[in-house]
């Protein structure tokens, strides 16, 4: 199995590979071009969760009750699937933003310190609890119009390419080592601009093969991987800006962001 791919399901996954047998930078850029076919993987892996349960349930048992089962059982999978690892990202962040005082070098120093610190605050399980509950009611929001499962899929696989561009020239390293350091600048613009190209495409491909195949829906997952990628950027923007850059953390909170936004987006417009 090559490195990357290696790194790319040992850093993104809760799945056990052989550790990377040379960890550098041309490593790196290739894992994280690899992340949006992992969450391509993960968002299946988790629709499948989401549609057993709708499966198997009882006809007779009031759907939107079985829709939030699916949707918080689909969700859950999901986190197992990855060790709570994006979660604990979005925690840590949290924590680190709720550091005040001025963006000068020893704030931001104490905003590490902080995020680094391996237990959790009360900014932390706020955000985590509300960002769980926002989840799965957009979810099940999905399931109840019949687009549960392309939501989840492009969900996943969207967030994952925010955790790309997160490693992209135009984001700096906070740290001088950890993981924002190994992938900080490591992907090309190109290389992240054909990715968002795919995905969109991806977003195309999903609403098309949809058993309603209507066009709104076509529409409401071009939006929605669009309007999560834009509003992970900006909030990305907002960690560097507190942070002095981008951290493994700061990659976590992107990606569990952009989930949230794109299955509210399609909750809503689908």
């Amino acid at each position: 199995m090559p490195d990357a791919l290696r790194l790319a399901l040992g850093t993104l996954t809760s799945i056990r590979v052989p550790s990377p047998e040379h960890i550098d930078r041309r490593t790196a850029r290739h894992a994280m071009t690899l992340a949006p076919l992992v969450g391509l993987a993960l968002g299946s892996l988790a629709a499948m969760v989401l549609d057993l349960v709708r499966l198997i349930a009882p006809g007779t048992r009031p759907q939107l009750g079985v829709d939030f089962v699916a949707a918080a059982l689909a969700i859950s999978a999901l986190a197992y699937l990855t060790r709570g690892l994006h979660l604990d990202g979005l925690a840590d962040t949290a924590d680190g933003m709720g550091v005040k005082g001025s963006d000068d070098t020893a704030t931001r120093a104490r905003r590490l310190d902080v995020m680094r610190a391996p237990d959790i605050g009360a900014f932390g399980v706020i955000t985590v609890v509300l960002t769980l509950i926002i989840q799965i009611a957009a979810l099940t929001l999905c399931s109840v119009v019949g687009a549960g499962t392309v939501a989840l899929i492009l969900a996943v696989t969207t967030s994952r390419l925010a955790a790309t561009w997160c490693c992209t020239p135009l984001v700096r390293a906070a740290r001088a080592d950890g993981l924002g350091a190994l992938v900080a600048g490591a992907v090309p613009i190109r290389v992240a601009a054909l990715l968002t190209a795919a995905v969109i495409a991806l977003g195309v491909l999903l609403g098309l093969v949809d058993d309603d195949r209507n066009t709104r829906l076509v529409v409401a997952l071009v939006i929605a991987a669009i309007a999560g990628l834009v509003v992970t950027a900006f909030a990305v923007r907002r960690f560097v800006s507190r942070f002095g850059g981008v951290t493994g953390d700061v990659m976590g909170a992107a990606v569990e962001i952009c989930t949230t936004v794109v299955l509210l987006i399609v909750a809503i417009a689908a």
